[in-house]
């Protein structure tokens, strides 16, 4: 029988937890595995509302030290990734029939101080009869409020992360479930089983970190046979996909009347994604969809607010997540925690770190926070490094993206503009992999439609774990967005055929 693989840290999960932590770890010189039973980021980390943010709502339920941190990790974030976080400005009509603007204009006041803002511009009133951003807005709403944020390219983020752990010498396992985990003198046993080749591997563990998501109950009951007093809440939230229907790069911000808020944001150039509901969730992580009910709730939400009338058939795509949040007992889906919860289980001396909740935003410092508690099991692991150190690609010289992107059109002439701001935004500093000595646009390869390339596209097999065209059309990249039926089954056929050949 083969004797396992020893490692230090074994990671169940690759969402944004998961990564982050492998990411945290590797770099602090401990020898980590990551395992999902999915792709990267193929739950909940997404099929998010793309943002980076300090969560304004969260105020109404005194959140108060979640947002300060969340509003502080937003610029850390900013600086590490400036190729796929970018700032963006919120246009709040104010409505009040659902919250008092004196509320509204407080919770602002406190959203632009409680973090230490640097970067991002604060809050301005509008006049939304005067002002450009009220066009699109009914005249009925004359009042508006502007605020800052960040969006972020979430399952970027993920893959970004992983593919830092790994260059600091974290091994990524895609596809292979952990099957088994169970202690034995006083570390892990831990199997996993590859679901595309049937490969089954062994680690020995010194710890094990249980960042599941949505099925982080599954894995402390079926996997590794342990109980815990934590719970969590599986929360629906699902998305809409539709045709851009205003001018500008700003973003909008709207109060439902079950004051709940909703986002209609720039998307992809020339779409807007809309979201999100919030709706207690019972059956499998998996089979989660956008339902007509929640369609015909974000549609009525925006009609309510924009002079131009969004219908069913305007809606291209939709998207549905489960958010795992920590059970801290309330009733209401919308005031349930977006904070997270540490359970460190150290039976038979062999640690079990289970973690609950959390939100995309706060990953990085949870990820410190997660090792810092496994600090007196790893004594000689080096301290906290993250906080100042650029994810791959992020490499940009003072974090300034537009400049960057100026240098990298001067120094592709021949590429087209789109081609550019496609590669920049999603490759950053390393763009030039990407491009791999491509001198002409010949030199990409194979043209699949939109900004589509075979030079990308091998580039995400050999550096990204891309196993699947779903995973390079809809994860590492949304050039599904992009490409007709017909593209995107041309596509998958090429991308069989090669797969097919390297095997």
């Amino acid at each position: 029988m083969t004797e396992p693989d020893l490692v230090d840290l074994f990671v169940i999960g690759g969402g944004i937890n998961g990564a982050g932590i492998a990411r945290d770890a590797a770099g602090r010189g401990l020898k980590v595995v990551l395992c999902d039973k999915d792709d990267l980021a193929q739950g909940t980390s997404s099929r998010s509302g793309k943002l980076v943010h300090g969560g304004l709502r969260y105020l109404e339920y005194y959140e108060f030290r979640l947002v300060r941190e969340a509003l502080i990790e937003r610029e850390v974030l900013l600086n590490a990734a400036p190729h796929i976080i970018w700032p963006m400005r919120f246009v709040l009509p104010h409505s009040p029939q659902d919250r008092p603007a004196w509320l509204v204009r407080l919770g602002l006041f406190l959203y632009d101080h409680l973090g230490g803002r640097k970067k991002l511009p604060g809050t301005r009133t509008l006049n939304l009869l005067r002002d450009p951003e009220g066009t699109p807005i009914l005249d009925q709403y004359p009042r508006g409020f502007e605020y800052s944020d960040c969006w972020v390219d979430d399952a970027r983020l993920v893959v970004l992360n992983a593919v830092s752990a790994a260059e600091k010498g974290a091994t990524i396992l895609t596809r292979s479930a952990a099957v088994s985990a169970r202690r034995e003198s006083g570390s892990w046993i831990v199997t996993t089983k590859n679901s595309l080749t049937g490969e089954t591997r062994t680690f020995r563990a010194k710890c094990l970190v249980n960042c599941a998501g949505p099925w982080v109950m599954d894995i402390i009951n079926r996997v590794t046979g342990s109980n815990s007093d934590r719970n969590v809440r599986l929360v629906k939230g699902s998305h809409i996909i539709v045709p851009k229907f205003w001018a500008g790069s700003n973003a909008y911000l709207v109060q439902n009347h079950d004051k709940r808020v909703i986002f209609i944001n720039p998307y992809e150039g020339d779409k807007a994604l809309i979201g999100t509901t919030d709706i207690a969730y019972e059956g499998r992580a998996e089979d989660v969809s956008a339902d007509d009910a929640e369609i015909d709730y974000l549609l009525k939400a925006v009609n309510r607010y924009f002079k131009e009338k969004l219908r069913r058939e305007d809606v291209l795509h939709s998207f549905s997540g489960v958010r795992p949040l920590f059970d801290d007992g309330k009733g209401n889906p919308s005031a349930v925690t977006r904070d997270y919860v540490f359970d460190l289980d150290e039976t038979g001396g062999a640690p079990l770190l289970n973690v609950f909740g959390g939100k995309i935003t706060t990953f990085r410092e949870l990820a410190e926070r997660g090792m810092q508690r496994l600090k007196h099991i790893f004594p000689n692991m080096s301290g906290d490094w993250t906080e100042k150190a650029p994810l791959p690609g992020g490499e940009i010289p003072n974090a300034d993206y537009e400049t960057f992107a100026n240098s990298l059109r001067d120094a592709y002439p021949w590429m087209p503009r789109k081609l550019v701001h496609h590669y920049g935004r999603l490759y950053g500093a390393r763009t030039k992999n990407v491009i791999a000595g491509a001198t002409g646009i010949q030199g990409l390869g194979r043209h699949f439609g939109g900004q589509l390339y075979e030079a990308e596209a091998r580039y995400l097999v050999a550096t990204e774990w891309a196993a699947t065209a779903e995973d390079i059309l809809y994860r590492r990249t949304k050039h599904y967005l992009h490409l007709s039926e017909a593209e995107r089954l041309a596509f998958g056929e090429w991308f069989a055929s090669i797969r097919l050949a390297a095997a």
